[in-house]
């Protein structure tokens, strides 16, 4: 026999619902001498919602029409089903396996006989009713909660502390801006996704073992952060045409949450769908002094723990269109770079300073946009124009509001990004090499625009600075 249980929401992850449903269950099938050999658990996970995949479900059906089960025991209909399509596939089943045994804790129904399943059809029919019904209400009162700045329940969001909401959690902030100034400076979603699972950031969903691209880029770019309220993923606007704002403590300035919005869709329309990871600092970067082909880190697989071997190399490679002539080991020719790049910042950094005040142009012209936008829909409500000449002027205007508010986190973009690079000055050797390496990279192509590796000659073994040439922006 088959043990299946389900409960739609456990906001605290502690599978507490399920566990009651599975000593029920386990106590039912002991009253009629039948043995469980598997549990299906799909906790939290609704049964309702269709485009939702019920994993333990479909298995428990596999497993019935394999003949693995010889029946079900669950804690009732409902927790089955609330689609009657996923009754029927259940039922279809049972038609081909007369013998197979149902039960459920809180009735009597069989699905193995004609009455009873024509009692379940009308019960899962009631059931996916209430369900519509309470996602209308719910709908409603989030809705109203939203348009009053309230949050709506639940989980509270990564940033913010458990135990109230509106308040920050002075950890997660820290690790969001870090997160922030990192895309900002050129770092991919997925080196901080990588970091954030091994620090154990980002508060994922209870039982998710590796957490999403797109859940970062959401914990990172989300409206929340600045204070405005959401509903259903875009931000919520009151009937002045602005932002609703919500009852909690804002993270970022605006300035500083419309720069990582800009820096992410731009690196996705950069490089839609391409793997911009890097291994090496100098990849990419580093040319062949014959050739002048791009030269490529690449393990040395000569190297062993322990050996004196270098670890990996650069090699200009006959593979990616370069002579093969010129190999330089990679350890030594990376910190020379890093050296050179981060004195010459240094220096620079004396004699200049990145205004860190600077106002954006036009933001006059948007806050006077924007104000024409609400006087004309106030207008529209007092019926001091019609609706007709309301759809005439509008168009125009939100158009160039919006062309504004690009223009507006292009500029916040390109000042943050400077800055973050500017800062680079201050970091010694060791904290240059401490961070991701497309931060590395930035910070080196910031300074050069190309190095260049000279050939060594033929039994040359020392590694020569002088055969390392930066080519200077």
């Amino acid at each position: 026999m088959g043990i299946y249980t389900r409960i739609s929401r456990d906001d605290e992850g502690e599978a507490l619902g399920v566990a009651r449903q599975q000593r029920d269950c386990e106590r039912l099938a002991d009253l009629r001498s039948w043995q469980p050999v598997k549990v299906y658990e799909d906790n939290d996970v609704s049964a309702f919602k269709r485009h939702v995949v019920r994993e333990e479900f479909e298995l428990m059906l596999r497993d019935l029409r394999a003949g693995l089960i010889e029946g079900i025991v669950a804690y009732d209909l409902d927790r089955l089903a609330r689609q009657p399509r996923d009754l029927e596939r259940l039922i279809e089943i049972f038609d081909d396996r007369p013998r197979l045994e149902f039960a459920t804790v809180t009735n009597d129904i069989n699905i193995g006989t004609p009455d009873g399943r024509t009692m379940a059809r009308i019960m899962v029919a009631f059931a996916n009713k209430s369900s519509h019904d309470a996602s209308r209400r719910i709908k409603r009162k989030h809705l109203e909660l939203a348009q009053q700045g309230k949050g709506s329940g639940g989980p509270a969001p990564y940033g913010w502390r458990k135990d109230d909401r509106t308040k920050v959690d002075p950890k997660a902030v820290e690790a969001i801006r870090e997160a922030q100034r990192d895309v900002l400076a050129g770092v991919r979603i997925g080196t901080i996704r990588t970091r954030w699972q091994e620090q154990g950031l980002g508060n994922p969903r209870a039982g998710t073992k590796r957490m999403a691209h797109h859940h970062v880029e959401q914990i990172l770019s989300n409206p929340r952060l600045v204070g405005c309220r959401t509903y259903h993923g875009e931000i919520l606007y009151g009937d002045d045409g602005l932002p609703v704002m919500g009852e909690w403590e804002p993270i970022n300035t605006l300035e500083e949450w419309e720069a990582v919005c800009a820096a992410i869709a731009e690196r996705k329309q950069k490089h839609p769908g391409h793997n911009l990871a890097r291994k090496y600092l100098l990849s990419g970067i580093a040319r062949c002094g014959l050739c002048k082909a791009k030269v490529r880190g690449q393990v040395n697989h000569q190297w062993k723990p322990g050996s004196k071997a270098a670890k990996y190399k650069y090699q200009c490679s006959i593979v990616n269109g370069g002579c093969g002539k010129v190999a330089r080991i990679g350890e030594p020719a990376d910190r020379l770079v890093a050296q050179l790049v981060l004195e010459e910042q240094r220096e620079r950094a004396a004699t200049t300073a990145v205004p860190t005040n600077q106002r954006w142009s036009q933001e006059d012209e948007l806050e006077q946009v924007s104000q024409e936008i609400a006087q004309l829909v106030e207008a529209e409500k007092s019926r001091q124009i019609t609706v007709s000449t309301l759809l005439q002027l509008l168009p125009p205007k939100e158009r160039l509001r919006d062309e504004l508010k690009l223009a507006r986190a292009r500029f916040y973009k390109e000042k943050k990004q400077a800055e973050a690079k500017f800062q680079a000055g201050d970091l010694s050797l060791e904290e240059f090499f401490d961070l991701p390496i497309e931060r590395q990279q930035e910070i080196v192509l910031h300074s050069l625009s190309a190095v260049i590796i000279h050939p060594s000659g033929k039994g040359r073994r020392i590694f020569d600075p002088s055969l390392i040439e930066p080519v200077w922006r």
